[in-house]
């Protein structure tokens, strides 16, 4: 069976673990690349073509089928600003394509403030709260399992993804221009970027459709594996 290139591109904080489950479960239908944001230089957070540039340096195929969460989500949507022939077939999770407005600028400067005066785990302990519903917040192995990835990445790039949130254009005119195969999923209680960004990006998209995990939260690839990989691999089979 020909095995398909997969990029799937983390979110901020997110280190390849936040696709752990998928890269097993998909590993006999993708040949899976999962960009490492430890092994970038600081400076590809300079903009967000260079960061989207970046990461698709780290595939090798020339045509690949790309999925993102979150932040990951954002920057597979600049991929296709100028790599669309290369991208095979779409997958956004848990992701948002507005700008940002000033209110919420002034809660990511804030949190840049509170990681550069040395108060980073207050900083994950607030993040905890938009990635994981309250009902999951018990389930210590998935905490763990999330707070372990966030110290992966630490601050410095934590700092830097934050600054290109804050500064990104709003995408969603850009949306009704892509013609691949595409699939959107969000978390039912996913508090960072809630259901209704997803339903108007699917709705965007000509050849979207929408996936709804239920009782799941921001990080669906960790809350729900199972869920999303069946997702993930119906679209692959597309």
């Amino acid at each position: 069976m020909t095995r398909t290139p997969l990029l799937l591109v983390p979110g901020v904080l997110c280190s390849p673990r936040l696709f752990a489950a998928q890269v097993a479960a998909l590993e006999g239908q993708a040949d899976i690349v999962v960009p490492d944001w430890r092994k970038a230089p600081l400076s590809i957070w300079g903009s967000w073509e260079s960061a989207a540039r970046w990461v698709v340096d780290q595939m090798p195929a020339e045509k690949f089928a790309l999925a993102g969460l979150s932040l990951g989500g954002m920057l597979a949507v600049e991929i296709m600003q100028f790599a669309a022939e290369r991208v095979t077939k779409l997958a956004l999770l848990d992701t948002g394509m507005r700008s940002q407005n000033e209110a919420e600028r002034a809660v990511r400067r804030a949190r840049i403030r509170l990681a550069n005066e040395g108060r980073f785990e207050l900083v994950l302990g607030m993040q905890m709260t938009r990635f994981i519903p309250a009902y999951r917040l018990p389930d210590k192995v998935l905490v763990d399992e999330v707070m372990t990835m966030c110290g992966e990445i630490g601050v410095e790039i934590y700092k830097r993804q934050e600054e290109l949130a804050a500064i990104r254009v709003d995408r969603r005119p850009d949306l009704p221009r892509i013609k691949c195969p595409t699939v959107v999923v969000c978390g039912r209680d996913d508090a960072a970027t809630p259901l209704f960004l997803s339903e108007e990006i699917a709705k965007a998209i000509p050849a979207a459709s929408l996936a709804v995990i239920e009782q799941c939260g921001h990080l669906v690839t960790m809350e729900k594996p199972e869920d999303t990989n069946l997702i993930l691999k119906t679209w692959l089979e597309r």
